[in-house]
């Protein structure tokens, strides 16, 4: 019996680290960019209680319970929202933003809700600014009417004049697994030995996505899928509570047979 105390509690254990992760989706549902999270499960260690053998061939195991193996990063893509704002952007296809961190490091983003910082740098909604295809801050300036941005990422600003001035290309990066990615806050993943080296590149070439300007990619979670989630996981947590209160009783009947 104590074998199925233990087993249904890591049931009730895993279920409860998977109800976490739906919460996190869902409390994310309006997050730009946001990338949903997924529960893989695996079985842990069996006993075997008899071995096969020529006389025997079939033995007997008995399973311990199940824990979480992994959580992985979903990357489809979300749904472009149009905002009328001429500094959003997403990305149709394949891609990240690079974006500079306070510590040095790029970070990696598929939220493109950027705006201009008080010196004319084009910044994230932390303040972080955006870099070109060549690691480089992307300054406006100022006395800006208007803001273009092709499909190439290519950024052209009219100053009041009416003077057409380019003024850089976005840069984009991709990964070979981009799985392997490690979440660093407000929709910023960073590098890690799994995703493999950045791959910088130009969007609308060799794979990578295209730029839609005014527009922004919306949260890639399904609120009714998570929610199905979400029961079967309660449902789950429920029978491995019961499965304890179950063991629990046939342990007091076997102590009372004893007296």
């Amino acid at each position: 019996m104590l074998r199925s105390l233990y087993t249904a509690s890591s049931g009730m254990k895993t279920q409860q680290f998977h109800l976490d992760t739906i919460a996190n989706n869902l409390a994310n549902v309006n997050t730009t960019g946001f990338k949903k999270n997924m529960v893989n499960f695996q079985d842990l260690l069996y006993q075997q209680l008899r071995i096969p053998t020529e006389q025997k061939p079939t033995g007997i195991d008995v399973g311990t319970g199940v824990r979480v193996a992994a959580t992985l990063t979903n990357f489809l893509q979300g749904i472009l929202e149009e905002t009328g704002n001429p500094l959003d952007m997403a990305i149709e296809g394949t891609g990240f933003f690079k974006i500079q961190l306070p510590d040095g490091q790029i970070g990696y983003t598929r939220n493109g809700s950027f705006r201009l910082d008080a010196e004319g740098y084009l910044v994230n909604s932390d303040g972080y600014r955006v870099l070109d295809e060549g690691d480089s801050e992307i300054e406006l300036g100022e006395n800006i009417r208007e803001v273009i941005i092709d499909e190439n990422g290519q950024i052209t600003v009219i100053d009041d004049e009416g003077d057409y001035n380019k003024v850089a290309i976005l840069g984009l990066t991709r990964f070979a697994n981009p799985g392997g990615l490690e979440k660093k806050g407000s929709s910023i993943f960073l590098p890690t030995p799994a995703s493999g080296e950045p791959q910088d590149g130009t969007a609308g070439e060799e794979g990578f996505g295209l730029i839609r300007q005014n527009f922004l990619e919306s949260s890639n979670v399904q609120v009714v899928e998570e929610m199905v989630k979400m029961i079967t996981a309660q449902r789950v947590y429920e029978i491995n509570s019961k499965m304890i209160q179950t063991s629990d009783e046939i342990l007091g009947i076997t102590n009372n047979l004893r007296r």
